[in-house]
């Protein structure tokens, strides 16, 4: 059975988020990830990952100035510079929490020569930079429903530009529910990206909720994710319908609560 990560942007916001760490521990969860660790300092989430011994799956670069809309700078022409900063912000972050991966937001522009020229330069120069640390970076396709205009909206895509950028540090976090609103047929496609696959992260699909609702039989995509060999965190990145503590009767079912 996959070990799953908990999602503290999204899960535990009955609790001011450095106290989500222990909430997640209490639950049974051995490791979290977050979009944006930057509200906090590096000593603070150390502290709160240290005290109640967990993991972190990942988190996100700097993605510029969310509160105004924007999300993320891969893909924005002329934010090069924004950009380099962001990696170099997040370096002290992934060091004092025990990080491993880090996710680049690609920001909301549509596709061109331009921009993907921009967003491939961008990508090399964070592998690279992240490879020295011995970190992993991750990009993932957001679909177009959840997030209109953001560059990176299909799986195909972001195979494509895994494999022309050609890093090993560089892996793609597969958001199962991304691809199977943008192209289903999730068991088969997991298959064709294993080997390129470095976080997956799961919600019920229409509704982004606990993954035992909706279109999905995640029961049988657990027992898949072992199957093709996966031993990475999965990442609970859903909206819990009424409280958290209370939506996770399917993790008891699968023997890692706590």
């Amino acid at each position: 059975m996959p070990r799953f990560s908990a999602n503290l942007s999204m899960m535990f916001q009955e609790y001011a988020f450095l106290d989500r760490f222990k909430a997640a521990r209490d639950a049974g969860f051995a490791a979290v990830e977050f979009l944006f660790p930057y509200d906090h300092s590096p000593d603070d989430l150390e502290k709160a990952v240290v005290e109640n011994a967990l993991e972190i799956s990942v988190f996100n670069l700097f993605p510029g100035d969310w509160q105004a809309g924007e999300r993320g700078l891969a893909a924005l022409p002329d934010r090069e510079a924004e950009f380099r900063a962001s990696v170099a912000r997040a370096l002290p972050y992934a060091e004092a929490v025990g990080a491993r991966r880090l996710h680049a937001m690609a920001g909301l522009v549509e596709p061109d020569a331009d921009r993907e020229t921009t967003y491939l330069n961008n990508i090399r120069y964070a592998a690279e930079r992240l490879a020295k640390a011995n970190l992993e970076l991750l990009i993932e396709p957001i679909n177009p429903r959840s997030m209109p205009g953001y560059f990176l909206s299909t799986t195909a895509q972001a195979v494509d530009l895994i494999d022309r950028v050609k890093h090993p540090a560089l892996r793609l976090q597969f958001d199962i529910f991304h691809h199977q609103i943008t192209r289903g047929d999730v068991m088969q496609s997991l298959t064709d990206c294993k080997d390129v696959i470095g976080h997956i992260q799961i919600a019920s699909v229409p509704d982004r909720q606990e993954p035992d609702t909706g279109e999905l039989n995640y029961a049988e995509i657990f027992k898949y994710i072992d199957q093709i060999g996966y031993s990475g965190w999965v990442g609970c990145e859903y909206v819990p319908r009424n409280g958290t503590r209370e939506g996770l009767g399917w993790l008891a079912k699968t023997g890692n609560a706590g």
